[in-house]
């Protein structure tokens, strides 16, 4: 696969909408760890690094809206170090936290939160490393 700098090296890159793009990148980078790759022009859209995945946050444009109250169409799942201390960090930053962290019997310790602008979140610290089948799972490739 080839590499561009103006593109995420990712291979999947959620693109999500927020009202205001800088507002969502300084809330974003200070309450989730996200940091600013690139800004593309005057509040249209930010590419957004975090770990070794990427995120896009852009302005609304036709049908294209943040969420509305009440409405979850999608929830971005990210990897972290320590799910505890980074739900503190969110929490203190104004998310709302949809659920604390817990330890999986899948092996992960995750919380969910809500961003200021409705956006779902899921946060996962990989605790120990279980055999799909323990929990009911089955891998179906490598």
């Amino acid at each position: 696969m080839k590499s561009n700098r103006s593109a995420p090296a990712s291979t999947v890159i959620p693109v999500l909408i927020y009202p205001d793009v800088q507002a969502a990148v300084d809330w974003l980078s200070a309450a989730f760890g996200f940091s600013e790759r690139l800004r593309i022009g005057e509040g249209h859209r930010t590419q957004l690094k975090v770990g070794d995945g990427d995120l896009v946050v852009a302005e609304p444009r036709g049908d294209r809206q943040p969420p509305q109250p009440g409405q979850v169409s999608q929830s971005v799942m990210v990897r972290v170090e320590d799910a505890r201390a980074h739900c503190e960090r969110a929490r203190v930053h104004g998310a709302r936290i949809l659920m604390e962290p817990t330890d999986q019997m899948f092996g992960e310790r995750q919380y969910s939160a809500e961003d200021f602008a409705g956006h779902h979140w899921t946060f996962t610290q990989t605790l120990t490393d279980v055999d799909p089948a323990d929990w009911g799972g089955q891998l179906t490739s490598g």
